[in-house]
């Protein structure tokens, strides 16, 4: 039983059904970004890679050839045993022009050397290769230490087209009222990881699930602010 608790609590991380509104605080980005993935998930073929590819959660989204991941060499992601390649955060051990296809979600604001990095997935992929890359833009710091970066929208681009990639699509996720009750389940969840377990899980399925409720609905109801939003998704192509 505990075992099946523990999958469906994690499938609810990244795939947010009803269930995540009281399991998973960060429903409505995690959401938002599921969204946005699958829309553009039909973008990306042939031979795909993950980079920052942690446990692979989205391989299910993406109809392609094939589909491996690249991860940063460390113990946990060795004993995961689920990246397909190891890099130390330097060149990725990738031939050139490999790939037809990139996907990078919520990575790039843990390198510290983003030239570099993106420069090395311009690299492996194929003239004309699509790449899609989602980044937080109003979120906490996390996984500390490692978290170097915000990349406004203007930013963002200017990065990708300096290291030759044509944005194609760019979409702000979050951009509404809903922002507001994400970012109070956001701090709520980190003043209370050091409470009892039971008490943060009576939190989770009770205020955190009530404000998670009523920012979908405050995001219905109030005028968008494109200038304010959770992430970023672009989809954005290899220059030839």
């Amino acid at each position: 039983m505990m075992r099946w608790w523990k999958a469906v609590h994690r499938r609810q991380d990244f795939f947010p059904g009803f269930l995540g509104v009281f399991l998973n605080p960060f429903y409505i980005a995690r959401f938002g970004l599921l969204k946005s993935i699958k829309e553009f998930g039909p973008e990306l073929s042939g031979n795909l890679i993950d980079i920052g590819c942690g446990t692979k959660p989205y391989r299910t989204l993406f109809d392609v050839k094939s589909y491996v991941g690249l991860d940063i060499d460390s113990t946990r992601t060795r004993r995961q045993g689920i990246a397909d390649y190891f890099y130390e955060g330097k060149g990725f051990p990738l031939d050139d022009s490999v790939f037809d296809s990139a996907l990078c979600s919520q990575v790039l604001e843990h390198v510290f050397n983003p030239d570099e990095f993106l420069s090395e997935i311009n690299r492996a992929l194929k003239d004309g290769g699509r790449f899609l890359l989602t980044v937080p833009f109003v979120w906490d710091e996390h996984e500390q230490p490692y978290d170097y970066a915000r990349y406004s929208s203007y930013g963002l681009r200017a990065l990708l087209e300096k290291n030759q990639f044509n944005v194609i699509q760019h979409r702000k996720i979050g951009a509404d009222a809903s922002l507001i009750f994400q970012l109070s389940n956001a701090y709520l969840y980190k003043v209370t990881l050091g409470l009892p377990r039971s008490i943060r899980i009576l939190s989770t399925v009770t205020v955190m699930a009530l404000i998670t409720i009523l920012g979908l609905i405050a995001g219905k109801i109030f005028p968008d602010n494109p200038d304010l939003f959770l992430d970023q998704v672009i989809l954005a192509e290899k220059i030839s």
